[in-house]
């Protein structure tokens, strides 16, 4: 079960951190290129639309990562499940912290100044996801049968 869990785990951080590249790269600098008569509305199908893209990815990671912190595979060593447990919360703080705000005030009215603060304070997400990722392989890889 454990190795089960460990898998969707890594999987939904896998996700996540493809997304959240795309976001990095191309979808927070074109958001923030938008003129003002369309930003504001584009703005909110951002929102409506990623969070039916993000949701589950996310609920997996959460619940997955939490049973992991008390349940992990035996061969995973015992460190590496509290880091990932940080790094996601490192997302997720700047998820709520940082983009979240700034997509409200982007939903109520364009601001090249906001656009931008959303490209350079998504890097903190960007590394935490990408670092997730890479502790969730190494896991993985401790649990493959030699």
């Amino acid at each position: 079960m454990s190795n089960a869990v460990l898998l969707a785990n890594a999987a939904a951080s896998l996700i996540m951190t493809g997304l959240i590249w795309f976001v990095q790269v191309v979808h927070y600098p074109l958001l923030s290129q938008f003129g003002s008569s369309q930003s504001v509305d584009v703005a909110h199908e951002h929102q409506r639309r990623t969070s039916w893209v993000v949701g589950l990815p996310m609920a997996t990671e959460g619940i997955t990562t939490l049973i992991l912190l008390v349940n992990a595979p035996d061969d995973v060593t015992s460190v590496l499940p509290w880091i990932g447990a940080v790094l996601l919360a490192v997302a997720l703080g700047s998820t709520v912290f940082l983009s979240v705000p700034l997509h409200s005030r982007m939903a109520a009215s364009h601001s090249d100044e906001v656009g931008r603060k959303l490209v350079v304070t998504n890097w903190p997400r960007t590394f935490a996801w990408s670092a997730r990722s890479v502790v969730c392989l190494i896991m993985l890889v401790q649990v493959i049968p030699s």
